[in-house]
Parts: structure tokens; sequence; C-alpha cells
């Protein structure tokens, strides 16, 4: 069976988007692991209060929400850019702006979480900030903060 340059681009293209949207998973589940590392450093190394622990309740469900409607967005753009890949077949104007479309939804999407850390500081203590620092410089730079 032969295939033509139009089935073999075809293939190369969908062989990109899996891989383009496989590292994005693999990225959005590792930023889980992270949110998640930093929800449970707070409640479990930080000794809040009631009334922290129960703003820092409201704050997590209020962006629980906000972050699924970003994910939403995010998904909707790429698959836009799926949809401009299949049309034009080469890295076109239709493609470029989808992906420029991608790249904000992400940049909304991180945005968000870096309000959504600063708000969780706000309600901490001056000691309880200097560890809760600690704790996100290492988690944004890699290295073990606990």
């Amino acid at each position: 069976m032969k295939f033509g340059i139009l089935q073999i681009m075809a293939g190369v293209l969908l062989a990109i988007a899996a891989g383009c949207i496989g590292a994005f998973a693999a990225g959005e589940w590792r930023d889980g692991e992270q949110g998640q590392g930093l929800h449970a450093f707070v409640h479990d190394k930080l000794d809040l209060d009631a009334e922290q622990s129960a703003a820092l309740e409201q704050l997590e469900a209020d962006f629980a929400i906000e972050r699924r409607q970003l994910e939403l967005s995010l998904r909707a753009e790429n698959a836009q850019l799926a949809a401009a890949m299949d049309e034009e077949h080469e890295y076109g104007p239709q493609v470029s702006v989808a992906i420029d479309n991608v790249h904000a939804a992400m940049g909304d999407l991180q945005k968000a979480t870096v309000r959504h850390v600063f708000a969780m500081r706000d309600l901490l203590t001056e000691e309880q900030r200097a560890q809760f620092d600690r704790q996100v410089s290492a988690s944004l730079t890699g290295e073990t903060g606990e």
C-alpha cells in the first residue's frame, strides 16, 4: 500500500498534535501534584487556626471553580488548534493564531494560580508566611522545600 504526500503529512501532523496534547496533559498532572503538595503543606505544616482553615477552605472552593473554567477554556483553544492544523496542514496563519490563543489561555490559568497562591499567603501569620514562601520557592525551582 502506497501513501501519498498528503496522507504522510496528515499522519505527521496528527502525531505532533497527539504529542502536544500528551505534553500538556503531563504538565497538568504534574502541576496538580504540586498544587496538592502546597495544599497539604499549608494544612499539615503551618498549624492553621480555625479561622485560617475556614478562610482557606473558601479560597480553595472558589479557586476550584475558576480553575475548572480556565481549564475548559484551554481545552477549547486546543480543539481550535487541532481544527486549524487539520484545515491548513502546515504552520499557516490559522495555526499561528490558534497557538497564540492556547498560550494566552495557559497564561490565564497560570496567572489565576499565582493570584490564588498570594491569596493563600494573605491568610497567614508572618512566621507562617516565611515557611510558605520557602515552600513556594522550592516548588517552583524543583528543590525540596519540606
